[in-house]
């Protein structure tokens, strides 16, 4: 009974920020524009869809120097992919590390530890995906 009063709960509040949110094709295409990305300790990030925008996922393309990382290992409610266009990266993942390359994905269940670190001499890239728990 509880699970059903929260969908509910949660239907109306998605229904209500679609209301809100006009999309257009020119909002839901978006380019990468070094421009607009931010600057972070380690690089930048660039938001391609953030919870502001979307009604439940993000997608997000970080950029990190050789040698470092956005944060340390840590944990959060929501499960998480990450996905390597570039680079070399340290994984970590509930107490094991593992390096990889391009082209691999890295999946981070609910709850569990976790980290990426650029593990090469040059920039490591890669996609954020992650469900927002609004």
């Amino acid at each position: 009974m509880i699970m059903l009063f929260q969908q509910k709960i949660y239907a109306q509040k998605t229904a209500a920020a679609n209301e809100s949110s006009q999309y257009t094709i020119e909002n839901c295409v978006n380019e990468f524009d070094l421009t607009k990305a931010t600057k972070t300790k380690s690089g930048y990030q660039y938001w391609f869809a953030d919870k502001k925008f979307t009604e439940e996922n993000t997608l997000k393309m970080s950029i990190v120097e050789p040698g470092k990382s956005m944060h340390a290992p840590h944990h959060h409610p929501e499960e998480e992919f990450f996905y390597i266009l570039d680079g070399k990266v340290s994984f970590y993942l509930d107490g094991k590390t593992v390096e990889v390359g391009a082209n691999t994905s890295l999946y981070c269940p609910p709850n569990s530890e976790h980290g990426i670190s650029n593990a090469g001499d040059k920039d490591l890239k890669y996609l954020v995906i992650k469900k927002d728990l609004r």
